[in-house]
């Protein structure tokens, strides 16, 4: 069986090797990609000079400008995908996700899952080092998008996750609207109205210590809106239930 973990990158450099030879230490032999949207602190360079080590291992796509979060995971996936990879993960690459927990999540995949989310909140409050105003604003954030969509799932907008290749496979990757943060509601919404089978494990969220957080006032106000929008197309659209999907 074989495992990517991707990584999308924009100006990253001060963790991006620390990341890299964390996650390639694991027995479990996963491989990386990393997806980097033209980051002028010399990211990609820093991964081209780990690739030496790690030839066979570690991939780097590089693109040209900050496409968005979405656009880079979608990538990443469609990758995967062609190269026959069984299961996908997705993890930041500021430590604010442990890469220990990569462990527990593939775990659970293999157990059955075939969508594993590293999840803050389905066990209490799981964060460190974030001033209370985003902790609500997260926090209530799930609770509205749960509201408006009807999932069960208690952190709707988390970023580490180990997705089954059949699950991308199922998803319409091109029709993928959200790009920001609200990507990460939307491909949940996806998997659970295609029926698969998802489990929230209960991680430790500690706020990144190096580089600048990614986060905006415009990505907020398109997940708000967004979930709306495709609450209402859901309506109208057909999801292929997943066990139409088992070869």
């Amino acid at each position: 069986m074989k495992s990517l973990v991707i990584i999308p990158t924009y100006n990253e450099k001060e963790n991006i090797e620390a990341i890299v030879r964390k996650v390639l230490s694991y027995p479990e032999g996963f491989e990386m990609l990393i997806v980097d949207d033209g980051s002028p602190d010399g990211t990609a360079q820093i991964v081209k000079n780990l690739q030496k080590e790690y030839a066979d291992r570690l991939h780097l796509k590089e693109r040209s400008g900050k496409l968005g979060l979405g656009t880079a995971y979608i990538f990443g996936f469609k990758w995967a995908i062609e190269n026959k990879y069984d299961f996908i993960f997705e993890i930041d690459a500021d430590f604010s996700h442990n890469p220990d927990d990569l462990i527990r999540l593939f775990q659970a995949c293999k157990d059955g899952a075939d969508l594993a989310i590293g999840s803050r909140y389905v066990n209490g409050v799981n964060v460190v080092n974030w001033p209370m105003s985003r902790v609500l604003t997260s926090y209530y954030g799930s609770a509205y998008v749960r509201a408006v969509t009807g999932m069960t799932i208690r952190d709707t907008t988390a970023g580490f996750k180990c997705y089954k290749r059949k699950v991308l496979e199922t998803i319409a990757l091109d029709e993928i609207k959200l790009i920001g943060y609200g990507f990460q509601i939307e491909m949940k919404f996806r998997a659970w109205k295609h029926g698969f089978n998802i489990k929230e494990v209960s991680i430790i969220f500690q706020d990144r210590t190096q580089g600048a957080s990614k986060m905006s006032k415009g990505i907020i106000k398109e997940a708000l809106w967004g979930v709306i929008a495709m609450k209402i197309k859901s309506w109208f659209t057909k999801y292929k239930q997943a066990n139409e999907n088992l070869n």
